[in-house]
């Protein structure tokens, strides 16, 4: 199946399903990035979008989420990420950053260096579903499949990557 339309929580087969409604602490959070990311790869999602100001709350770094990301990459299919900064990242989720090396040709990375870190939307958005933290250092947010909600939450992401550079490079050059 290869579609943008995630199927909500419902239930009757072992297929992974996302979650509607509010969500509060950090492994709530943290078990719905794994939810959406498992469930984009049974989906064949052709678009993630996330954004945090480091991603230190995300479980990226996992062996699940990072073999999820791999069956999920391919052809056709793009991933963009949006940070304050990427450092954290680098240094908690090396298993990620492994995988972003070899699939760079479908994941772009900008960043919002002299964003507060409070202000820069900590995120996770598809055409079909989208999850957003209100309060990340609470961890506490919602998940929606309501389409205006969604359309919201892209215009802002959007409004943020007109801010942002490039940045989290595949390689760093030295001397």
């Amino acid at each position: 199946m290869t579609t943008d339309e995630p199927r909500a929580a419902a239930g009757g087969d072992d297929r992974p399903v996302l979650p509607e409604g509010r969500f509060e602490g950090r492994e709530d959070f943290r078990q719905r990035v794994r939810d959406a990311l498992a469930c984009a790869e049974q989906e064949g999602w052709r678009e993630i979008f996330v954004s945090d100001a480091g991603f230190h709350d995300w479980p990226l770094g996992e062996r699940a989420v990072v073999d999820s990301l791999l069956a999920w990459s391919r052809s056709g299919r793009r991933f963009v990420m949006l940070a304050r900064s990427y450092n954290e990242l680098t240094r908690s989720h090396p298993r990620f950053v492994s995988w972003r090396k070899t699939w760079a040709h479908i994941i772009e990375c900008r960043r919002c260096a002299t964003a507060d870190p409070l202000d820069l939307p900590s995120v996770m958005w598809t055409s079909g579903w989208a999850m957003q933290r209100l309060d990340p250092e609470r961890s506490t947010g919602v998940c929606t499949l309501i389409p205006e909600r969604r359309v919201a939450i892209r215009e802002s992401l959007e409004e943020w990557l007109r801010q942002s550079a490039a940045g989290f490079p595949v390689t760093t050059l030295g001397l």
